[in-house]
């Protein structure tokens, strides 16, 4: 424990850096937005599925421009990256507090997706994973808390932002927070960081960087495609059961006010884990740990499927914060392990991209389901089973790689 502080106290900026930005992100995250959807399909008079629709059309085309773009962070000044990111954050929130026509909805949802649930955590975790090699599990984690933080604070925000100015004013609101306080904050930390933030990191002498195999290596690479499906596993349950959490609370027949404080206990939980699975990143290497991702989340499935009681959401939401805590350090780890810290900036923007069309997908397929009158143990006993199925294949993708191969690669 006295080497964690040492750790933090060593490398706060940076370390803080990252957690900031991912903070800032959950602008675009799903958990957030969704205290909007009233709100606006009200106002543009929107049924749920036309709004879902622009939602996910939207995510899908952010997910794509990433892939695209992404990778500029291996080539890019991290001061330059990170403030086009917030430059493309503050015009989403604008975008979405002018928002009165479909298309200015679209233009607002695809900017908040591209930059906050896409650009901003890319930029954080790709820095965490390329700066810190013996700390890499534990820079992420740290990093990664920004995300249970804000869903035990942000929900709040939002609320008494609606209430007290309005949903159109609260994302201008939201919006002057970026130049105000999240550009005077990251500049402040990146000149404190012990890294020169206006070179770019391809131009490093580093051997390191030289041996480093990028996106196309990965994709040649039949242990990638063996161990996605558990990569992508927990955005697209988490993103379908939050967004059509109504289904769930008819049939589990459960009190919308226990699952709302049941999300205060996910976002703890998420936190621990996060910080937990840091240390054992650290200590075991993530292609150890990657099939551990897939326990929890077919616990959660299996739970909602054939468990009844009010019990069950805060077994089903203790589930989830474990799956997504311990995801981000492992995945995150993950690929810099595996292919180098070179080309992580193209990697990542590629895991990100795929992360993100999980995410546009899911909703989508469960609506489907709902629609033509699936019952929650159907739904939730046949997401379980799939979950088991990527967690065996995933035994022979990286888990299979032993120390002597990884070093030989790198």
């Amino acid at each position: 424990m006295q080497r964690y502080w040492q750790f933090v106290a060593s490398s706060w900026p940076l370390l803080a850096f990252g957690f900031v930005s991912i903070f800032w992100g959950n602008l675009g995250q799903s958990f957030f937005i969704s205290w909007y959807g009233a709100s606006i399909q009200d106002s543009l008079s929107l049924s749920a599925g036309a709004y879902g629709t622009v939602y996910s059309s939207a995510t899908l085309l952010s997910s794509l421009v990433i892939m695209a773009f992404g990778g500029m962070i291996d080539h890019w000044p991290l001061r330059r990256f990170a403030t086009l990111a917030a430059i493309g954050l503050t015009a989403a929130c604008v975008a979405l507090g002018a928002a009165n026509t479909l298309p200015m909805l679209f233009l607002g949802f695809f900017l908040v997706r591209l930059c906050g649930q896409g650009l901003f955590p890319h930029t954080a975790q790709t820095t965490m994973a390329r700066y810190f090699d013996n700390h890499r599990g534990k820079a992420l984690s740290i990093s990664a808390s920004g995300v249970p933080v804000g869903e035990i604070v942000l929900p709040l925000l939002a609320v008494a932002l609606i209430s007290a100015v309005g949903w159109r004013e609260s994302w201008w609101v939201l919006a002057l927070t970026i130049p105000l306080i999240y550009l005077p904050t990251m500049y402040w930390l990146l000149r404190r960081a012990p890294i020169n933030e206006h070179e770019a990191p391809l131009s490093s002498a580093s051997p390191h960087h030289h041996t480093s195999r990028g996106r196309r290596e990965m994709l040649r690479d039949y242990r990638f495609w063996l161990a996605l499906p558990t990569v992508v596993s927990g955005p697209f349950i988490l993103t379908g059961v939050f967004i059509h959490q109504g289904f769930i609370i008819t049939q589990k027949q459960w009190d919308p006010l226990w699952l709302a404080s049941c999300f205060v206990v996910y976002g703890v939980v998420h936190w621990v884990s996060s910080m937990a699975a840091g240390v054992l990143v650290d200590r075991f290497t993530a292609r150890r740990l990657l099939p551990m991702i897939v326990l929890p989340l077919a616990g959660a499935m299996f739970s909602l499927a054939w468990l009844d009681g009010s019990w069950v959401a805060l077994l089903f939401m203790t589930l989830l914060g474990i799956n997504i805590g311990i995801s981000s350090p492992i995945t995150g780890a993950l690929w810099a392990e595996v292919y180098g810290t070179g080309k992580l900036g193209s990697i990542r923007s590629l895991m990100t991209s795929l992360g993100m069309i999980a995410t546009s997908a899911s909703p989508i397929l469960f609506g489907l389901l709902i629609d033509n009158g699936i019952h929650a143990q159907a739904l939730f006993g046949t997401a379980g089973l799939g979950i088991v199925l990527a967690g065996l294949v995933v035994w022979f993708s990286y888990p299979r790689l032993n120390d002597e191969t990884l070093h030989e690669q790198h």
